[in-house]
């Protein structure tokens, strides 16, 4: 009998993480003790506690009250990467909140140059960033970041997105911020149909042009959606746990809550959408990557199914053709030597 596949030693990639939502209870208690601010673990993990998407929203604004310098991002890329390595992801697009570091007044260019010298310390895992607006903030705020990460696309920064509140203004008023960033060669991303519906995944795609779709949870109710983004190739950054964690499932499944076994993944496979699968803010659910695959496979999802998803984690990077296919060729020489020692 075949043994099942090892998810910690399996190659993964990461695309849907963010750095601010990794900082995990010890680490939020040290940033605070450096700004003279005394908080406990306790204290950390009750405002992370599940909740609504509102209760999400303001513990992370809480927890990132404590980043207010350099040093201190320097420190949250050093602590991810570590996480990373201990998962085995060898490769991963980590977002930045630049929209709330330019909120807070701080520099975002000397805050990612601190954070990417100290992760690039971490050997085993290679990182991309994305620079990521808040959709509340509106479109100057978000033009201002995306003129700021196309000053870094040269430097590690591979992408734009936008998150924080789809329901506060349409993606219309987006759109000029969209067309830069395309026009200075960065991609494009949009969390959209978290908590959102079916037309703010659509607008995301046909009026922002955006290339993966962060969560896309809203897609599970329309067919006819999940034809078109499938025929389209965008691909789904899927979160399981922080469906959950937020409320966001039920609010899709118009319940009070909601189970894992009720996640719409498996059927986004089924229907052949292209999905990655994301951590999303691991330290404030509680959850790994790892922990994702553990998850799906608990849904029912196929050790075969679970490889072709951690390989579509890798074809759907924002990588140049030569830098993917050399990661896939790492992916698929792995699961190559894991076949024959099984002979």
């Amino acid at each position: 009998m075949t043994p099942p596949l090892n998810l910690h030693a399996l190659p993964k990639a990461e695309l849907h993480v963010h750095l601010e939502g990794s900082i995990e209870p010890v680490t939020a208690v040290e940033l605070a003790a450096r700004h003279g601010a005394e908080i406990s673990e306790g204290e950390v993990t009750e405002r992370y506690a599940p909740g609504d998407f509102a209760r999400f929203i303001e513990a992370f604004k809480w927890v990132t009250s404590f980043l207010r310098e350099p040093e201190d991002y320097a420190l949250i890329a050093t602590r991810l990467a570590q996480s990373l390595v201990r998962q085995n992801v060898i490769y991963a697009e980590v977002t930045l909140s630049t929209g709330v570091m330019m909120w807070r007044k701080q520099d975002p260019l000397a805050n990612y140059a601190a954070l990417r010298a100290a992760a690039a310390q971490v050997p085993g895992v290679r990182l991309n960033w994305i620079f990521d607006a808040v959709r509340q903030f509106g479109p100057q705020a978000a033009m201002e970041v995306a003129r700021v990460a196309s000053s870094a696309r040269n430097d590690g920064v591979v992408a734009f997105g936008m998150g924080g509140d789809e329901l506060s203004l349409p993606a219309s008023d987006f759109r000029r911020v969209y067309d830069f960033a395309a026009a200075q060669g960065l991609h494009r991303l949009v969390h959209a149909g978290e908590i959102g519906g079916l037309e703010d995944v659509r607008e995301a795609v046909e009026l922002l042009g955006a290339e993966r779709i962060g969560h896309g949870t809203a897609v599970m109710r329309s067919e006819q959606m999940m034809e078109d983004l499938a025929a389209r190739d965008i691909t789904l950054e899927v979160c399981p746990t922080s469906n959950l964690r937020t409320g966001a499932l039920a609010r899709q499944l118009g319940k009070a809550d909601a189970r894992a076994s009720e996640h719409p993944l498996g059927l986004f496979l089924r229907r052949g959408l292209r999905v990655t699968l994301g951590s999303d803010d691991p330290a404030m659910f509680e959850t790994t990557l790892t922990g994702e695959y553990e998850l799906a496979r608990g849904i029912g999802l196929t050790d075969q199914v679970l490889v072709a998803l951690a390989e579509t984690g890798f074809s759907a990077a924002f990588l140049s053709t030569v830098e993917r296919s050399a990661l896939l060729r790492t992916f698929q020489q792995h699961q190559a030597k894991g076949a024959r020692d099984l002979v």
